[in-house]
């Protein structure tokens, strides 16, 4: 159980810095197709360390372009623009 919780976070903190799947897999010494059914497998601990890994990121992201938009990055005002745009789609 150990080793597998230990893969799982490990999954996570490579999500979370964008590692390709084909990456982690041989880093974790798994095979790739594997690593990819079950992270497409909405269902399974893998699958929702990796999504928490890359969402986590996404956010601290979006937070450093909020803030360069506040002090008026016009790159910056256009993508928080955008990043709107697709929140109200996605409601």
């Amino acid at each position: 159980m150990g080793c597998l919780q230990n893969k799982n976070t490990q999954i996570e903190q490579y999500a979370s810095i964008y590692l390709k799947i084909s990456d982690m897999a041989v880093i974790l010494g798994i095979s790739a197709t594997q690593l990819r059914e079950d992270i497409a497998d909405k269902s399974t601990e893998v699958s929702r360390r990796y999504h928490r890994g890359k969402a986590a990121s996404r956010v601290k992201l979006l937070h450093q372009e909020m803030q360069l938009a506040y002090v008026g990055s016009p790159l910056a005002l256009e993508n928080t623009r955008n990043n709107l745009l697709d929140m109200e789609d996605d409601e």
